[in-house]
């Protein structure tokens, strides 16, 4: 049966960050999800996650000045020791918080840059990801994401995102797998989580999920997502389901969707 993390960046935002985490537990989820940690002290994150008995599912490393419009280093020429510096601070928060995924953005190119040198910088910023996350059970994914939403990121598709992984061969770095994005640039979900769920020395480590075209719930929109739960079960993904979308209006109003999944949890 899915199991579905909130994701407080998005969700209930009617509340401010810290008091996310009861709103969320009241409503059933049993984990959440964000994009960045690093405003709050991990402790205090982790105080918040064990009053509400919540689980942390999934979090971003460091992605450069995102208040000026960066969207990740991991890609960027000449970043390298900034992309160090940011993943020791991600690992020592999921030594605190104990999630065991970690998202790594790959950052953004422009036309006039070079593409192949962009991946040869990506694909030694992902091996040292990996190799420095073992040791610690942390598994890291790697996001395709529209350029609608997000002009000129690097990593838009999930066959390119599978190539990387397969390349480095690291047991603990995998594709996490947005239906979100992936429908608006590629669509055939099913035919693609079919193909790609257990890959060697790939795979999809992580899942989330919005309404397609607007980004509100689940239930809005043009995918089907109930027969979407029902695939990735049968895959035995055994993973959380983020709920990653901009709720229509209150969170808790718009959560018909989900409500008989988490009863039955």
């Amino acid at each position: 049966m899915p199991r579905f993390a909130a994701n407080l960046t998005m969700m209930y935002t009617e509340h401010a960050f810290l008091d996310r985490f009861a709103a969320a537990a009241k409503d059933g989820f049993k984990a959440v999800e964000f994009l960045f940690p690093y405003d709050f002290a991990a402790a205090d994150i982790k105080a918040r996650l064990d009053e509400h008995g919540l689980t942390q599912a999934l979090f971003n490393a460091p992605p450069g000045d995102w208040a000026a419009g960066e969207r990740g280093i991991a890609s960027l020429p000449g970043r390298e020791d900034e992309f160090a510096r940011a993943l020791d601070k991600a690992l020592d928060y999921t030594a605190v918080l104990g999630n065991k995924t970690l998202h790594v953005m790959a950052g953004l190119i422009t036309p006039e840059q070079s593409r192949e040198k962009h991946r040869a910088v990506y694909l030694k910023s992902l091996e040292r990801a990996a190799n420095a996350a073992r040791a610690a059970g942390i598994t890291i994914v790697i996001e395709p994401i529209n350029t609608r939403d997000i002009p000129g990121f690097f990593l838009n598709r999930q066959d390119d995102a599978q190539a990387i992984c397969e390349e480095i061969g690291a047991p603990n770095l995998k594709v996490q797998f947005d239906c979100y994005h992936c429908q608006i640039v590629e669509g055939d979900l099913a035919v693609k989580l079919r193909r790609d769920m257990r890959r060697p020395n790939a795979g999809i480590g992580h899942i989330q999920i919005a309404g397609v075209p607007e980004r509100h719930e689940p239930d809005l929109g043009e995918l089907n997502y109930p027969y979407l739960f029902d695939l990735i079960d049968s895959l035995g993904y055994e993973g959380w389901i983020g709920c990653e979308y901009r709720p229509k209006a209150a969170t808790s109003d718009g959560l018909g969707w989900i409500k008989s999944y988490l009863q039955r949890a």
